[in-house]
């Protein structure tokens, strides 16, 4: 087994030299810093360069701050941003060896985007989704019969340069050799991967998502406010954030996309509660907008 992991290690290390990514939003712009400051180039693509070239600028604070916490010395910094370019065009993407989609999680959006990358990709190119909670076999029906062996999920975290967990899902047709190489790419950028079977929601979210849902359940119920609720699961629980100010972080209308997504494949244990729905529909959406289950004084 060692002798085996050390042969794959060789074999990504050897041959992951370019990545390519889809979508230069927080997520996918920290998942392409990953693989920069692996090493790897990394062509960083939004619908307009502006909006990718902003992103590049943002991770040299991300960089720094790292530095600053010890999580990077300067010598490992020292290159990383230049390894990344900001792009509008597929071009850089024809010789890619490992490209992860990380694009809004909306199934239409993603099938589009997923195409038109399996088109630009050269047939060895592996692709990879980072969706949250779409099952992998549903995704891969976006590309092309050859592609599908080639076609995996990396599901990273949330913020991605940091967090140290990628859930890696295979679909029905993944061939294990990419299974591997996905999983060993990930820990060469330095990540812990879990290999989960293709199911909506995966582990993470599946636990979190219940949790979510009590947590409203109780708000709607009387049974305590959604700072009491807060404040029992990072004292009582150990929890570092509680549930609704990590809503609030990620996005409530994400939630309940994501819930309803849940429900579908699981039923009302996944459903959520009236509270939340009334949040999304006044448009109190978290951070974002500055009012979600709490309010936040306006970004400088």
């Amino acid at each position: 087994k060692e002798a085996y992991n050390l042969k794959q290690n060789l074999e990504v290390k050897n041959h992951l030299k370019k990545v390519g990514i889809l979508g230069a939003g927080i997520m996918g712009s920290e998942i392409g810093l990953c693989f920069a400051a692996a090493g790897c180039t990394v062509a960083l693509k939004e619908t307009e360069l502006a909006l990718a070239q902003k992103a590049k600028a943002r991770l040299a604070g991300v960089l720094d701050k790292a530095v600053a916490k010890g999580r990077l010395n300067a010598d490992q910094r020292e290159g990383t941003l230049e390894r990344i370019i900001p792009v509008e065009q597929y071009d850089l993407f024809s010789d890619a060896d490992l490209v992860i989609e990380a694009v809004f999680e909306k199934m239409d959006l993603k099938k589009k985007v997923l195409a038109e990358v399996d088109r630009a990709c050269g047939p060895d190119c592996i692709i990879a989704t980072n969706t949250s909670s779409i099952p992998i076999t549903l995704l891969s029906t976006a590309v092309e019969k050859p592609r599908r062996p080639l076609f995996i999920g990396a599901h990273f975290f949330a913020p991605a340069f940091i967090m140290k967990l990628v859930e890696v899902i295979p679909g029905l047709e993944t061939d294990p050799h990419t299974t591997e190489f996905v999983l060993e790419a990930c820990r060469l950028i330095g990540k812990t991967p879990v290999s989960v079977k293709d199911t909506a929601g995966f582990v993470v979210n599946r636990l979190l998502f219940a949790l979510f849902n009590e947590a409203v359940r109780l708000v709607d119920e009387g049974v305590a406010t959604c700072q009491d609720i807060d404040h029992a699961c990072r004292l009582g629980l150990g929890h570092p954030v509680g549930p609704f100010a990590l809503m609030d972080m990620a996005d409530l209308n994400m939630a309940l996309d994501v819930g309803n997504l849940l429900r579908e494949a699981y039923g009302d244990r996944f459903r959520f509660g009236t509270a939340l729905r009334q949040k999304v529909h006044a448009g109190h959406l978290g951070r974002k907008t500055g009012h979600g289950w709490y309010l936040y004084p306006p970004a400088k």
